[in-house]
């Protein structure tokens, strides 16, 4: 990996196509075509931002994130659906996609960066400690049934 061909910009909703195949490596019972549905209506909140990560002008990774304020930590920033394509994994692309979003939180003024990883996933685990980030406590999940 030559560090000078990776780059972080902010993406669009005119991503979706392109995003779909890698958000479905992380969620692989959810139909392509709800992950697109789902994704897009994502950029129509004022708090969502997603990071995409490109290799030359390829696309392969992103991470969304939502702005809140919490009494707890302050200004944060929640790190949703990050994925590298599992093709370049383990190459640095994820360290490098963190660096930029560390740096980018430093100057807009947060306060904290907390994330969500499911519990399977190992190997998550691991690169998110080695990154100096704790666990806080449980995520709790309430299924309404509504579609």
């Amino acid at each position: 990996m030559e560090p000078s061909k990776l780059s972080v910009r902010l993406i669009d909703k005119s991503y979706v196509a392109q995003a779909v195949p890698i958000l479905a490596q992380l969620n692989k019972t959810v139909p392509h075509e709800l992950i697109a549905s789902r994704f897009e209506a994502m950029f129509g909140y004022d708090q969502y931002i997603c990071f995409g990560l490109f290799d030359d002008d390829q696309f392969v990774g992103l991470c969304g994130a939502w702005t809140t304020t919490r009494v707890y930590c302050g200004k944060q920033l929640e790190l949703d659906n990050l994925v590298i394509d599992q093709n370049v994994r383990s190459k640095g692309y994820g360290k490098f996609l963190f660096d930029h979003i560390d740096k980018w939180c430093i100057e807009r003024g947060y306060e904290t960066i907390e994330l969500n990883t499911y519990v399977q996933n190992a190997p998550s685990h691991k690169f998110y400690f080695n990154l100096d980030y704790k666990i806080l406590g449980f995520h709790f999940q309430k299924i309404l049934g509504i579609k």
